[in-house]
């Protein structure tokens, strides 16, 4: 059973940083790779990043200079490390591990960027 636990979500100013964290069960992400989305009120769910098991990366075209996606293993965690942030990127942030046949997904963080 994969289990993945997003925090560091909050208010912030706009230009401000936060770092998302995602918490996960086992060696998870050095297997499968993951992906943080996030989704805005009336919008629907968005790619902003992702990770392979070999660590490559890929960025939606909103976020690429900005944000930084990466994990650790030893602590089995994968970050979203934002910043110049902007009204826009207001949203719920989730991270996602896919194994064949199945999508897991953490219960999101909310992330707010004031104007």
């Amino acid at each position: 059973q994969v289990q993945l636990v997003e925090s560091g979500g909050g208010l912030v100013q706009a230009g401000g940083s936060l770092r998302l964290s995602c918490a996960g069960s086992g060696s998870i992400f050095s297997i499968y790779g993951m992906g943080w989305y996030r989704q805005a009120p009336g919008q629907q769910r968005e790619l902003v990043a992702v990770i392979t098991k070999g660590g490559m990366t890929n960025y939606a075209d909103a976020v690429k200079g900005r944000f930084t996606i990466s994990w650790d293993n030893a602590r089995n965690t994968a970050y979203l490390q934002m910043n110049s942030l902007k009204p826009e990127d207001t949203a719920v942030y989730y991270c996602k591990v896919s194994r064949p046949g199945r999508d897991y997904w953490g219960q999101g963080t909310q992330v707010t960027v004031s104007s």
